[in-house]
């Protein structure tokens, strides 16, 4: 059949005779394509639930069952004899009989002759619409393979306030300066069964010396290649496939932690702005450690387990540490993960568990924790946990989501560095409104610690365990939804101590203040 009788599979040639037919200028090929969904042939009168014997029409339906074959119903069983409609849908609908006609009755003559325009009109739009499938299918890159791309701009600013003016002005001489970044993403999404994934992820941006590409003011998007700002890399190159009904195994040159997880624990920020905000509140846990590695999930109702490995090293051959690699080596920078899950529609509960050493900072990533807390990390192997809770409302209104997280992380400091042991914490709480003022935007705003020291144990005993390391940090923020691929995101951000522990080296008393206040507009292109 061509693909407009495909579509519009006839419910019955009775309704081209019926006086209920309606007339109207234009085609609903919504309200005819209804009959297709069934799949299946009426063989017998029967097999509709509204149709009876008493009804008008019934001996005149049940011989088109039986004579042409060529009458089908709506999914549910039913025919909806009453139901009026158009002289196009009329005229569509014989024409998807006319291939079971095997006699041409003075009836059909006439039936035939009546819309005999609008026949020609619809063999018109379908003869149209195939060859715009065929330009299509011949112009296409892959029959396997979709492009999907992000493109984000940032312009903003951000400042230093705080009791010590010298450390002020050399914050805002490096950092102060009004930015204008970009981050652009290509994802080329593979399938060859259509339940596997080979994903990769061409990326390009210049963060690299921006205040939103460094420590704790850095965003989610910023992105800068090693190679220089505006050289595009490969963010991402791995492939995804099941295994039976319930496993999902993953494996990559160029995977991160989050790819392997079947959950991410978190309903916070659908709109990201500060980077510590989108790791559920443990930095140390979801360290998002990116290399070579490969991990299994398996899922069920709800429930899922998810385990696995990443080398951030994972490329390179030496085993020597601190100039090599490979994987699970001293110097492979090896990443181990295992999370527990529990997950509906509108809420979940996670727990995660993640062994981290070798030269990539202990698994505490340094966007995510104050200075101190940074040096500390790197001293050695790190063992971390994370609980983490999230809910979302089942309709839009003055109630918000709500995801909250806590990270622990326990650093074991190698023979070479002055520290024996150390622990840090982190926590946020993230509230986000959908639909706010107009459908489609959202709002949101976010509280929390990022990664902090609260207890340190030197060899040497020189040093209190007391440690002052704290931080707070603050995100606000809106986003107009433009149009349905492109978002603007006004955005206010707020570190109380960013410096932690190091404020107290500002000054000789240990009393220094020293803040972050700053702004940003995102907006972002989706294509």
């Amino acid at each position: 059949m061509k693909l407009f009788q495909q579509l519009l599979v006839a419910p019955a040639a009775l309704g081209l005779l019926a006086p209920v037919a309606a007339s109207a200028a234009e085609l609903n090929i919504n309200g005819v394509s209804d009959y297709a969904a069934s799949g299946e042939q009426v063989t017998s009168i029967s097999q509709f639930s509204d149709v009876y014997p008493t009804d008008w029409a019934y001996q005149a339906l049940s011989n088109l069952i039986e004579r042409y074959g060529c009458v089908a119903g709506y999914p549910n069983g039913t025919y909806r004899g009453n139901r009026a409609m158009t002289r196009f849908e009329a005229a569509a609908l014989l024409n998807a009989c006319l291939d079971r006609v095997t006699e041409v009755t003075d009836e059909l003559k006439r039936l035939m002759a009546e819309f005999e325009k609008e026949l020609a009109i619809l063999k018109g739009r379908v003869d149209s619409l195939e060859a715009r499938v065929g330009e299509l299918e011949a112009t296409q890159f892959s029959t396997t393979t979709k492009l999907k791309g992000q493109v984000t701009f940032v312009m903003g600013a951000s400042t230093a306030g705080g009791s010590e003016s010298s450390a002020n002005d050399t914050y805002n001489q490096d950092l102060g300066a009004f930015t204008f970044n970009y981050d652009y993403r290509l994802e080329l999404l593979t399938s060859f069964t259509g339940k596997d994934l080979l994903k990769t992820r061409l990326r390009a941006g210049n963060f690299g010396n921006s205040v939103f590409g460094t420590g704790l003011t850095a965003m989610e998007v910023a992105f800068e290649e090693p190679s220089g700002a505006n050289s595009v890399g490969v963010d991402r190159l791995f492939y995804q496939f099941p295994v039976g009904e319930n496993f999902t195994v993953t494996a990559g040159g160029r995977v991160r932690q989050d790819d392997m997880l079947a959950v991410w624990p978190s309903a916070y920020p659908s709109d990201t702005i500060l980077d510590f905000f989108t790791y559920a509140g443990a930095p140390g846990a979801y360290n998002l450690t990116l290399g070579s590695g490969a991990g299994v999930w398996w899922q069920k109702d709800g429930f899922s387990i998810s385990a696995n490995y990443v080398s951030a090293n994972g490329n390179l051959s030496s085993s020597e540490k601190g100039v090599g690699g490979g994987i699970a080596t001293d110097a492979a920078a090896s990443n181990g993960t295992v999370q527990l899950a529990y997950a509906k529609d509108s809420w979940g509960l996670a727990a995660a568990y993640n062994y981290a050493s070798g030269d990539n900072g202990a698994g505490v990533y340094g966007g995510n924790a104050t200075p101190f807390s940074v040096l500390v990390s790197g001293a050695g192997v790190s063992n971390s946990v994370g609980l983490s809770a999230w809910w979302t409302p089942e309709t839009a209104g003055w109630i918000p989501s709500i995801s909250t997280g806590w990270g622990l992380n326990s650093v074991d400091g190698l023979d070479t560095t002055p520290i024996k042991s150390a622990t840090s914490q982190s926590w946020y709480v993230g509230l986000q409104w959908a639909d706010v003022f107009l459908k489609g935007n959202a709002a949101g705003m976010a509280v929390g610690q990022p990664t902090f020291v609260t207890s340190i144990d030197y060899r040497d005993n020189s040093e209190s365990d007391f440690v002052a390391d704290g931080n707070y940090a603050f995100e606000w923020w809106y986003m107009f939804q433009v149009t349905d691929n492109i978002s603007v995101t006004p955005a206010l951000f707020y570190l109380s101590r960013p410096l932690g522990e190091g404020t107290r080296l500002l000054n000789q008393d240990g009393d220094a203040t020293f803040n972050n206040f700053g702004g940003l507009v995102k907006t972002t292109f989706k294509f």
